[in-house]
Parts: structure tokens; sequence; C-alpha cells
């Protein structure tokens, strides 16, 4: 999910900025995610009101892809970062490799209390977005694609088409298009879903590899259908272009709350993980960016209103039409197996 990243924000370092709280100063954490305007947002609906309430200081890091990082900190034996938003798939992958610490649930009931999908012995979800079918209301200003399938239906929906270039979500899609369905997805038959993927490939005009380039191609017009990420297509689409998208057969995916191996403040970055997810903070957080809360309930806090929730990817209907990414399938060999499968199918 580097692609989230693509808020323009590629900020290498946000650098320290201290939440500073009256009530206990000694008590602080570092906290990193992925800088610019995402950063930014859930600074205003999460980490200053859980500073606040908890009376810590929240030190914050940003940085594009924290996994080599992880990987070097907790390696030389003293990590400086306590938690780490990060791609669902890395906190996995890092609890396997001993990089990233198990959480205790007993203390966090906020997590505890939350779906045991949108969570595991190493994480904790944080907030969703999802990989979605999106289209030109010029092209189709009626009778739009509303599946894989019609994606893949080149005589009934004519038209450029665009896909990214990863198999995370791609495979899941091109599987989907297949009929399986979308809570039958998992384990992947890898096999099928690249054959599949055969038939479209000489019909996508671009593989895009970030998401600002998906929201050009439709911006621009260069492409009339393509995978892209819900809140790329909604922001073209505030600023005016002709463009929508269907929350049907989506791929529902996250970024989770880790804590690193070591971390020297657990305690209090437990005490902040399971804060995190508070249901009105995390209802805070999409009232300020296009994306969806990690936990569930923060739609029954009424905060966020109804015509908002409605179009968030892990607003509650919105989630059963949608596939749950699994990222434990991702991270194991299989999945591992699939992503180096990947470079030879686009060689091709």
């Amino acid at each position: 999910m580097t692609m989230k990243q693509n808020f323009g924000l590629g900020c290498a370092l946000l650098g320290a900025i201290g939440l500073s709280t009256a009530a206990n100063a000694a008590e602080q954490i570092t906290f990193v995610s992925q800088g610019g305007a995402y950063q930014q947002a859930q600074t205003v609906a999460i980490l200053d009101p859980s500073a606040k309430k908890l009376g810590i200081t929240i030190n914050q890091d940003s940085i594009p892809d924290a996994w080599p990082a992880i990987k070097t900190q907790v390696g030389s034996g003293k990590p400086i970062w306590d938690v780490v938003d990060t791609p669902t798939g890395y906190c996995l992958r890092g609890g396997e490799q001993g990089l990233i610490e198990k959480l205790d649930f007993s203390k966090i009931p906020n997590a505890a209390a939350m779906p045991e999908a949108y969570r595991s012995p190493y994480s904790v979800s944080y907030e969703f977005y999802s990989s979605v079918l999106a289209y030109s209301q010029k092209t189709f200003p009626k009778d739009a694609p509303n599946s894989w399938a019609d994606f893949w239906d080149v005589k009934k929906f004519p038209g450029r088409r665009a896909l990214r270039n990863h198999p995370i979500a791609t495979l899941e899609a091109a599987l989907m298009a297949d009929g399986v369905a979308h809570d039958k997805l998992y384990p992947l038959d890898v096999d099928r879903a690249f054959k599949k993927l055969e038939e479209i490939k000489p019909h996508i005009t671009v593989w895009w590899t970030s998401g600002a380039q998906s929201a050009q191609l439709l911006n621009d017009g260069e492409v009339d259908m393509e995978m892209a990420w819900n809140g790329r297509v909604s922001a073209v689409a505030k600023e005016g272009a002709k463009v929508a998208f269907t929350y049907n057969q989506g791929i529902l995916q996250s970024t989770s709350l880790c804590i690193l191996k070591g971390a020297p403040n657990l305690a209090t970055a437990i005490k902040f993980v399971n804060e995190a997810v508070d249901p009105v903070h995390q209802a805070n957080l999409p009232l300020h960016i296009d994306y969806g809360p990690g936990n569930p309930k923060a739609f029954e806090t009424s905060v966020i209103k109804p015509e908002r929730a409605a179009q968030l990817p892990s607003e509650p209907s919105n989630a059963a039409k949608q596939a749950l990414m699994s990222y434990a399938w991702w991270s194991s060999p299989a999945g591992e197996a699939a992503e180096k499968r990947w470079a030879s199918f686009m060689q091709k």
C-alpha cells in the first residue's frame, strides 16, 4: 500500500511534533505513519485527542515505507519507534520474524471488541480503504460497469482500461471476474487468477504504479474504467471530473497499528493503541479524510452522519459488498510466491 503514501506525502520525515500534555510529560511514545494529508488528518482526529486524554506526549515521525526501518531498528536491539501505522501485512510479517510485539488484548479492550477479522495477534486495524472499479461517467452515462465480470466484458463495455501493476487486489479482482464469490476467495487460486488476467491483458492500456497516476488517468480521460483506490476517485470527483465508482466487489484493505519488538515505551504504547481505536476517535477520522474507521463501532457513535457514512469503504453495508483482504494469506509462502510470479506475468 505504498500508494496511499502518495498523498504527495513522500516526505521522509515529518519530524518530531510533540503533542505535549500537562498531565504527565514523563510518559511518551514515538508514533510513525506515512505523512502528508493522511498524517495531518489523524493528528487532528486521533493523535491529539488521545494524547490529551491519556496525558502523554506523542512524538511523530513519518516515512513512506516503514518496513526497512522496522527491520533495521529492531535488528540493532535499540528501536526508537514505539507504534507504527503501516500496511497490515508488514505487522503480520514482522510478528512472524520477531520484529513486532504480540498484543495482549486484555489490555486493549477497544480492539478486543472489534471483529476478529480486523485484528491479529500482532495488529489492530486502524483505517480502511478500497480497491474499486471506477469509470468515466462520460463514457458510461448509464448502464455503467458494476462488477469485475463487467470490467472483463470488452464487448458489452468497450473502452480503455487500466489495472494496478501489482498482484495484491488485482488477483482478487480476476477471480471475482471468473465467478468466485467475494467471501470465498482465500486461499487464492493463483493459477486461475493469472489465467483470467491473461484474458484481459491485451485490453489493458495502462498498468499504473501509483495512486496519483490512477487518478490522473481518469481525470484526463485516458482510460474509461480502471481499478483505483476509492479516495483517489473521490478526490478527482470533488474537483469536477465526471467519474464514479462502485463498492460492489471492491477489495477492502487496511493499515494497522503494531508495536515494535522491544519498543522503548511499551506500556504507554499499549495504552495508546487502545485509545487510538476508541470508537469516537475513529469516527473523527473520516471527517477529515476519505478513509473509513478501522473500528466499526465508530458508526454507532452518531459522529459520522448517514450521508457521510454511505461514502466510506468500511461502512457496514458497503463492507458487506466487498472482499476483505486476507493479509495473512499474502504474508504466507503462497502469497509471497504469487508476488514473485507477478513479475514474470508482466514481462511476457
